[in-house]
């Protein structure tokens, strides 16, 4: 596994950046299999993901004919306590199961039927009338002619939807409900503002169990800015700004929500890690994409996905100032977009771009975040000059770039 750098990229660039190999997306994938008398310690059945445990009982003590024995005595007494149990509470004050009565009724299971299986895996409700966000992977099988379906957070109907857009690229998509209305809605929080150490839940259809009954994990966020490239087997993409988190996401998780210690969703369970290239297991490392960057690109998905088109590229790798990179670097200023790499023969080498340079503008736009080089680029063509304004230390330096072509 190819580890990313501490100060990881943004999707601005991809080129030539090294990335964090992730086994799978986190999507159960069921195909239609012959009958097979073969038993294992977990088996999938076609259109469905069931899980079989075989319990495997250890005798200790000996090999006479019975457990252990008894004194013949039958008195027996117990404690028993009439105290409910008490739901963890988060930083908020807000406790996860109040949480999860919150929000689980905006998320759902959304279900995928092509003729070679069947991928399950967790949307978000974004609109009354039925639009749900999920990640693009999940929903990939309807743009080849599948069957898709989505179930409610406490239901067990399935219910036919539609593909409204799709994002490969970033790994989004839109799907609607037919003929919903009066649905409940996720609310985006403000990814920008995570820190490391903050808490998180993460609520999903894991594994497939059971649709329209949620799994819900609890975990904090790990790292921000991780780079990472996920496959299903067939297909890669690599993707950036990462949020990584320790809350559990398994297979299944994909397009569920990972939220605050106030409900708000702050990104999109989109990939977890697999093994190492020594055959290391990784432990507790998923990751989610930040909703800032699902924000920035929901106009162009309701209106069926990207236009596929090169535009102006500088050439660095970024990532979003957040206050803990300002404490911990002693940056000058408490926002705009670090600058983690600068590629070899970009227009941001040859404009002189520096690493731990804070772009804070380009021309008369101000950069807050990495989201908004992105933007920003994705508007501007190839040999297309322009003025970025960077803080290199305490000095605030102009530089002219003459930008390249995206390699994307």
């Amino acid at each position: 596994m190819e580890l990313a750098p501490e100060h990881s990229s943004h999707p601005e660039d991809r080129a030539d950046q090294p990335s964090m190999r992730v086994a799978a997306w986190p999507t159960p994938m069921t195909p239609t299999l012959p009958s097979s008398k073969s038993s294992g310690a977990l088996r999938k059945k076609a259109f469905g993901s069931r899980i079989t445990i075989f319990l495997i009982a250890a005798l200790v003590g000996g090999t006479a004919g019975h457990f252990a024995g008894g004194s013949g005595d039958s008195n027996l007494t117990i404690n028993t306590s009439n105290l409910k149990p008490g739901g963890a509470v988060l930083p908020s004050g807000l406790t996860i199961p109040a949480l999860v009565r919150a929000v689980s009724p905006s998320v759902v299971s959304i279900d995928v039927r092509t003729p070679s299986g069947e991928e399950q895996g967790t949307g978000m409700i974004l609109q009354a009338n039925g639009l749900v966000l999920t990640n693009a992977h999940v929903v990939s099988g309807a743009l080849a002619g599948g069957t898709m379906t989505v179930t409610r957070t406490g239901s067990t109907s399935s219910l036919p939807a539609t593909l409204v857009g799709i994002d490969s690229s970033n790994d989004v998509a839109l799907i609607r409900i037919t003929n919903a209305s009066k649905l409940p809605v996720i609310t985006f929080g403000k990814s920008n503002s995570l820190e490391v150490g903050d808490s998180v839940v993460a609520i999903g259809n894991a594994l497939g169990l059971a649709a329209g009954t949620p799994t819900v994990t609890q975990g904090i966020v790990s790292a921000l800015g991780r780079t990472v490239t996920a496959s299903n087997g067939t297909s890669s993409e690599t993707l950036n700004n990462l949020i990584q988190t320790d809350a559990a996401i398994n297979p299944g998780n994909s397009g569920g929500p990972l939220l605050d210690a106030n409900g708000n969703v702050i990104g999109m369970n989109t990939a977890v890690a697999g093994t190492m290239n020594d055959g290391t297991s990784a432990q507790n490392i998923g990751f989610a994409i930040p909703s800032s960057k699902i924000e920035s690109l929901l106009a162009s998905l309701m209106k069926g996905g990207p236009v596929k088109k090169k535009h102006g590229y500088l050439g660095v790798q970024i990532m979003t100032m957040t206050p803990a990179l300002k404490e911990q670097y002693g940056f000058a200023v408490s926002y705009g977009a670090v600058v983690t790499t600068v590629l070899t023969g970009t227009a941001a080498e040859r404009a002189g771009v520096e690493q731990a340079d804070i772009i804070v503008q380009i021309d008369s736009t101000k950069i807050r975040t990495a989201e908004d080089v992105s933007n920003f680029m994705a508007k501007r063509k190839a040999g297309q000059t322009v003025t970025v304004v960077v803080y290199r230390k305490s000095a605030k330096v102009t530089l002219r770039a003459t930008l390249g072509l995206s390699p994307n």
